[in-house]
């Protein structure tokens, strides 16, 4: 629901911002109509994103004591990249969309106590990726100055901070480590507006993680943990 909201929110806020010229009536002339013929165009993408694990702890904590429960909690952060599209024919595209994504996530361990009391863990793992994504456009007919489609692909991603052979200096802070390299299945649905000068898009994308990130160690953390992977709902503001 709160995917929804914030869906339903970001249209009506997108709809209002679109130039008068896209907005024109039915009846009268389209915007670049010629703009779907070209074989390659380009454009930049501006986005925000929530990044999140999809976790899967040890089946059995109660044997580390005091450990009860373990979860995550999502992160906003944002997007950056850069549009090559391939026409494919009437109805396909190809996209190649490299960019730079920003973002923190965080894995919360709750403890309790003999005396009834709880306490919340929390280990942040911040964020910078390569984003290489591949990804297929299929698109429906135009209606006037609007276009719907959906889009799909796979995505490897390389964090460019990551903590994975990192040593920690503070004895007493245990680091939740990362593998570096990613791969995510994505997909995601849109509306292409066409303006007087130029291409305006709003897209909405989730990414699924198919590999486990998670650097096992000889530490609570880490060993209560099964796999960590990652989890991403983005809004993209693309421009072409």
């Amino acid at each position: 629901m709160k995917h929804l909201k914030t869906i339903i929110v970001t249209l009506l806020l997108a709809a209002s911002l679109l130039p008068a010229s896209s907005q024109r009536s039915s009846f009268g002339v389209p915007n670049l109509q010629k703009y779907d013929n070209q074989l390659f165009h380009f454009g930049f993408m501006l986005g925000y994103n929530q990044f999140d694990f999809a976790i899967r702890s040890d089946a059995d904590l109660s044997r580390y004591d005091s450990l009860m429960i373990i979860n995550t909690a999502p992160m906003s952060g944002f997007n950056l990249g850069i549009v090559t599209n391939l026409r494919l024919g009437k109805f396909f595209d190809l996209r190649f969309i490299p960019g730079l994504s920003f973002g923190d996530r965080v894995v919360r361990y709750t403890i309790h106590y003999s005396d009834g009391s709880d306490l919340i863990t929390k280990k942040r793992v911040e964020s910078v990726y390569l984003d290489l994504p591949l990804l297929v456009k299929f698109k429906s007919s135009r209606m006037h100055n609007v276009r719907a489609y959906v889009i799909g692909g796979a995505q490897y991603s390389l964090d460019l901070i990551s903590a994975a052979k990192k040593q920690n200096n503070n004895p007493h802070e245990i680091m939740l480590k990362l593998y570096p390299n990613d791969v995510q299945a994505q997909v995601g649905v849109g509306l292409d507006f066409y303006c007087a000068y130029f291409k305006f898009t709003t897209e909405f994308k989730m990414s699924f993680g198919l590999v486990n990130l998670l650097v096992k160690e000889d530490n609570m953390y880490a060993e209560t943990v099964q796999s960590l992977r990652s989890k991403m709902f983005q809004i993209s503001f693309i421009f072409e």
